[in-house]
């Protein structure tokens, strides 16, 4: 029988894994142990479980740039060509928007609404088949081709909102909710980008071993392209300008009340040759009269149809232009444009950068911000108030705004009043205390107040995309709204250039 004194003086190789390999202490001696091996074991499965954990948190926290991750990984897009498709996409969106609303007043909505499906399908589409394509260096299409398909995202976007407002200001601007109206097309606006993104990412998206993974951006993408296509069809063939005559008609009695008809023979003229519109305000002799009526009578039916309906055609450009002329050279509109451009400048700014300002907040080696801060939680707060902002405003300045007929009401002059402009005023107060409690460094103590902030941002935002169209409409009147409207709609264009290139700076310097 072997002796056991052998064994006393060390480890049987029964007892020990020659795949094992001790670990070594610092000063290169051997711990000769299992207790050092299981550590490391317990240390690598913690450091799984850790890496697990932020990869997971680094899915939701980008949920929200879902389309922005996926060109960056699988495009192999750099930051300034992600950069250049997301301006593209914005500038086209607000520059093209005075000549839209040109198009609206002078025509209707209507080709406006198909030329959105058409561009919206178009650009979609183009932007699909880009991705499904790969990145240029595998042969997919340049990184201009993404640019060009989002220039007509851009253009859609637009087009498709103008016909919107313009045909709720048009129909409903002279009714006693002419605020609720025009806020619908906007509160739509808004919330637009949340349904359509619940779409993505519960029904269009990529399957992983975890379950749901990112939204599938080319099935995504193809979606759109359908679905604004046939909303810009529909558009086509459902909006139209009830009793639109009648909304020249009163543009004529304002400018006749003005004395702005008196100097224009070209209208004097046109009312002369068709005094059967019965305008009634212009005075004309009997000879003239007789004289354009026999005329007609020398005319067939169809030409004298075609003839109408040509001075009608020409009556409506010169008034329209007029309007814009003087609405140009209101200086009152300037001080309108200017304040818009000074809320929706830094407005546009935090929506842009709410993701990188909360990563500020939770610096290294911090995790991340928790689910109730994420940028996706924000983004949605922000979106959620600035529609619900749009609904209020619209309906209490209907309640609340001063109108002409209180003067000969004597039970409504006993009411409480209260104007748009101060309902704007109140909105700028909202946006401009989100922006003062972001800067007052308790953000950076207190991270958990960051939603406060991003739900006042929202508020004043939103209430002031709404309050402008509606008092656009009402000091100036609806009859040119669509090319007033467009006018002062491109200022958030310039102001998100400023105040997003201002950030930038900032944020670099800093950094």
């Amino acid at each position: 029988m072997p002796s056991r004194s052998s064994s006393a003086n060390g480890i049987d190789k029964r007892d020990f894994d020659d795949n094992r390999h001790p670990s070594s202490t610092v000063d290169g001696s051997d711990t000769g142990g299992l207790l050092a091996d299981d550590e490391s074991l317990l240390s690598d499965v913690v450091e799984g479980i850790i890496e697990r954990d932020r990869r997971r948190m680094r899915r939701q926290v980008t949920k929200y740039l879902s389309f922005v991750s996926a060109i960056l990984s699988s495009l192999h897009y750099t930051q300034v060509q992600v950069n250049a498709v997301s301006t593209a996409a914005e500038l086209a969106t607000y520059l093209p928007v005075p000549l839209f609303g040109y198009i609206c007043d002078r025509f209707s909505p209507r080709p406006l609404s198909i030329f959105a499906g058409i561009i919206f399908g178009l650009g979609y589409l183009l932007a699909a088949l880009t991705y499904h394509h790969g990145s240029a260096k595998d042969g997919g299409f340049p990184p201009a081709v993404m640019v060009v398909s989002f220039v007509g995202v851009g253009s859609g976007t637009s087009s498709m909102y103008l016909s919107a407002v313009t045909i709720c200001a048009k129909n409903f601007g002279r009714g006693k909710h002419k605020g609720l109206a025009l806020a619908m097309p906007s509160a739509a606006f808004g919330l637009s980008g949340m349904w359509q993104s619940q779409i993505g990412s519960h029904l269009l998206y990529k399957r992983s071993g975890e379950g749901k993974g990112e939204v599938d951006v080319y099935r995504y993408f193809i979606f759109l392209a359908i679905l604004l296509f046939v909303v810009g069809v529909i558009g086509a063939f459902a909006l139209n300008v009830v009793d639109e005559e009648e909304i020249i008609d009163e543009a004529v009695s304002e400018m006749e009340r003005s004395g702005l008809l008196e100097d224009s023979p070209f209208f004097q003229r046109s009312v002369l040759h068709d005094s059967s519109n019965g305008y009634g305000t212009i005075d004309s002799s009997d000879t003239i009269s007789n004289s354009a009526e026999a005329d007609d009578a020398d005319l067939d039916a169809s030409t004298r149809k075609s003839r109408r309906r040509s001075e009608d055609a020409r009556r409506k450009t010169w008034i329209l232009n007029n309007e814009t002329r003087n609405f140009l050279f209101d200086h009152t509109m300037w001080f309108l444009a200017a304040g818009f451009f000074a809320v929706t400048g830094p407005g546009e700014a935090f929506i842009n950068n709410s993701g990188t300002i909360i990563t500020t907040l939770y610096p290294p080696p911090l995790a991340g911000p928790p689910s109730s801060n994420s940028p996706a939680t924000n983004v949605s707060i922000m979106a959620l108030t600035s529609t619900l902002a749009r609904l209020l405003t619209g309906t209490l300045s209907d309640l609340l705004a001063p109108t002409p007929s209180i003067t000969h009401d004597q039970s409504s002059a006993k009411r409480f009043r209260c104007s748009r402009l101060t309902f704007l005023l109140g909105s700028t107060v909202l946006f401009s205390l989100g922006q003062l409690l972001l800067a007052s460094g308790l953000i950076q103590t207190h991270p958990s107040v960051f939603p406060l902030v991003s739900a006042l941002v929202g508020l004043g935002y939103g209430a002031a995309f709404s309050l402008t169209p509606i008092i656009v409409s009402v000091v100036w009147g609806v009859h040119n709204f669509g090319t007033n409207w467009g006018i002062v709609a491109v200022v958030p264009a310039a102001g998100a250039a400023l105040w997003g290139a201002i950030y930038a700076a900032v944020y670099d310097g800093a950094a």
